[in-house]
């Protein structure tokens, strides 16, 4: 599924993910509130609400009732494994293709960095 298909709450999952996933938020740290969250991104709090709620379901957040969400310890960690095995199933398969195509190896690419 291409980004521009996808639909919005995964890709505000997306961005709370890379956030964890870089330190933004740290494990044990709150994530900011629904309405927070949809006031810097424009978008609604339902949708951000059902993005959380991924997040405790994938037990990568732990909810404080009345105080709010908190990320998790090894959350990030396992952010990282998923993401890994999702690049590898199904982004690196086209990228290795496309560069086959394009006649590229990964020490032309490295060269290049």
């Amino acid at each position: 599924m291409s980004q521009a298909t996808r639909p919005v709450y995964l890709k505000l999952r997306d961005l709370i993910a890379a956030a964890i996933m870089d330190g933004r938020y740290a494990e044990g740290e709150m994530l900011p509130s629904v309405r927070a969250f949809a006031a810097e991104q424009h978008a609604n709090p339902l949708t951000v609400a059902k993005a959380y709620q991924q997040f405790q379901v994938d037990g990568l957040v732990e909810v404080q009732r009345g105080v709010g969400m908190f990320v998790v310890r090894g959350a990030a960690e396992k952010l990282r494994r998923a993401e890994r095995e999702l690049f590898l199933a199904q982004e690196w398969p086209e990228i290795r293709a496309r560069m086959r195509r394009l006649g590229l190896a990964v020490t032309d690419l490295l060269s290049e960095v």
